[in-house]
């Protein structure tokens, strides 16, 4: 098809969960439950560090930018398929899909960054507690946390700009509740096998090395674990790998399923990008509170002093 024939596609229809439209009232109520349970979760984590002194520390830092992280995640795709459950059409202008995939994999890519970063700063905290204040100081941590968002912002950049270079011309109705590449890439007027390619590579990249490097920094911790002569010290160390590790496999399981098969229409697409898109950033703060006896600790503590104060004010 030439350049001249093609009519560029100036919107998107989203099928989304069409197949199960009798349910939308209940898929709206689930899905509501579960974005306000992610944004409370997660706001609660960021209040409690950011008022909790006996938590500034590098571990909390890194939970905080990931609570943050996990607000913005499920903000882009959450707030939309709810309207799209009440709406009567589900279109997404061009402009709009350009913007929500770039959203969608710069904060889905700094959030793989930064759990990777978290296990490495679980490396050095277990394997070389001596220079743990030297080696994880202030300036370090901020330092990691801007490269794990610019290294995000890289990775969506360049599925931003292999997708949308590709000639649109209909149909437009995308097989997703959300503008991802996989999908974008069926309705695309050209041959799509570099895209392919490419995203192949780039999730191979970011998620197998980044999963590698956490995996690698957890067989040096478990060693070092074993190691322990306290009983509690072990209790605590591994509660606290526990929780980073659930948060990993949570995420990294579904995004692999999907994207290193991009040509792949497999109706269990959809399931697992609900998972890594709503349940997950819903999950993270609920297992790292139960698996934290420090966090768990500050909540009781900002709870009764709130309790307080409002007793003094009456």
């Amino acid at each position: 098809m030439t350049r001249q024939n093609v009519t560029p596609v100036m919107e998107f229809t989203l099928l989304g969960f069409s197949e199960a439209r009798e349910w939308k009232i209940y898929f709206f109520l689930l899905f509501l439950a579960i974005y306000l349970l992610t944004v409370m979760g997660n706001l609660v984590i960021l209040v409690t560090i950011n008022l909790s002194p006996q938590l500034h520390s590098p571990m909390y830092y890194f939970l905080r930018q990931l609570s943050l992280l996990d607000i913005c995640y499920s903000s882009v795709t959450l707030p939309k398929m709810l309207a799209d459950f009440l709406a009567g059409s589900h279109s997404i202008s061009f402009v709009c899909c350009v913007a929500q995939l770039y959203s969608f994999h710069f904060f889905g890519g700094a959030e793989c960054f930064l759990l990777t970063v978290m296990a490495y700063d679980r490396y050095v905290a277990i394997c070389d507690p001596l220079h743990y204040s030297s080696t994880m100081n202030k300036g370090a941590c901020v330092w990691l946390v801007a490269g794990t968002w610019l290294a995000g912002s890289l990775h969506s950049a360049l599925q931003t700009a292999l997708t949308f270079r590709l000639p649109f011309c209909g149909p437009n109705q995308l097989d997703h509740y959300f503008c991802d590449v996989p999908p974008l890439l069926k309705l695309a007027c050209a041959d799509t096998s570099v895209n392919e390619a490419v995203l192949f590579a780039n999730v191979g990249v970011v998620a197998l090395s980044s999963l590698a490097l956490i995996l690698g920094s957890y067989i040096w911790i478990i060693s070092a674990v074993l190691r322990m002569h306290s009983e509690e010290g072990r209790r605590k160390a591994f509660s606290t790998c526990a929780a980073h590790l659930a948060v990993v496999v949570l995420l990294y399981g579904p995004c692999i399923l999907v994207y290193m098969q991009p040509a792949s229409g497999h109706p269990l697409r959809k399931v697992a990008a609900v998972f890594y898109t709503a349940v997950t950033p819903a999950l993270n703060p609920v297992i790292y509170t139960l698996r934290n006896q420090e966090i768990k600790r500050a909540v009781r503590r900002l709870g009764w002093r709130q309790v307080f104060l409002s007793r003094r004010v009456q």
